[in-house]
């Protein structure tokens, strides 16, 4: 049972990575060459539709990792797990407090109505949002070296 819960939690996790990694490095750098406001119009779609998906996914790997710390707390590899879990609680906490209130201005936003500083205020959560990248892809990789 504990090797399903194993495999189950690092594709979770794992998927979870892969869509934070291609929002940056594939999504992002092809929304900011369109033309036009086309860009900022795709931003804010994403932003509310990964707005509406991420916190469930985030929140769901964090539980499943905090499981598996406890269902495996005498296996080997519990403590690469344990920082799994706290590099998830950071990226968590990161999301709260810098992203989100970002993602939450951003995801409304039209040509007409959005601010002055809107490219700043995206370059923002985009640089915060590649410290988050590299806060999952840590969780990521001590997860799967615990549980392989």
């Amino acid at each position: 049972m504990l090797s399903a819960l194993d495999v189950f939690t690092i594709v979770v996790v794992g998927t979870m990575v892969g869509v934070e990694f291609s929002v940056a490095f594939v999504m992002n750098p092809i929304l900011n060459a369109l033309p036009g406001d086309a860009g900022q119009l795709g931003h804010a779609h994403g932003g509310r539709m990964l707005g509406a998906v991420m916190p469930v996914w985030y929140i769901g790997s964090l539980v499943l990792v905090a499981i598996r710390a406890v269902a495996g707390w005498h296996h080997q590899g519990t403590g690469l797990v344990v920082t799994a879990a706290a590099l998830l609680i950071l990226s968590v906490v990161m999301s709260l407090l810098l992203l989100v209130p970002i993602n939450n201005r951003g995801k409304t936003w039209t040509p007409e109505n959005r601010p002055a500083d809107w490219k700043e205020q995206l370059n923002r959560w985009t640089r915060w949002h590649y410290v988050r990248v590299a806060v999952i892809i840590g969780a990521f990789v001590l997860l799967a070296a615990a549980l392989t």
